[in-house]
């Protein structure tokens, strides 16, 4: 039983693709630290680190509870 298997074709074409297709790969940072940057910016654009909010709303929560319960024995 044969190799039905074809060497494939060399042409510049194939070349030029193969060319491209490492350049497609290379990395757009010079370093390791601009990559991280850049990551980083990223997250604080979508919000990644934002101060954590439930410690303000706890409060303005207990507020309210204690004004509602002063308004309510001023009404008795």
């Amino acid at each position: 039983m044969g190799d039905s298997r074809r060497p494939l074709p060399q042409s510049e074409s194939g070349v030029l693709a193969a060319d491209a297709a490492g350049l497609a790969l290379a990395c757009a940072y010079s370093s390791s630290d601009e990559y991280e940057a850049a990551i980083i910016a990223e997250r604080r654009a979508a919000g990644a680190y934002r101060g954590n909010q439930r410690p303000v709303a706890l409060i303005a929560a207990a507020v309210i509870a204690i004004l509602a319960l002063v308004i309510a024995l001023a009404l008795i």
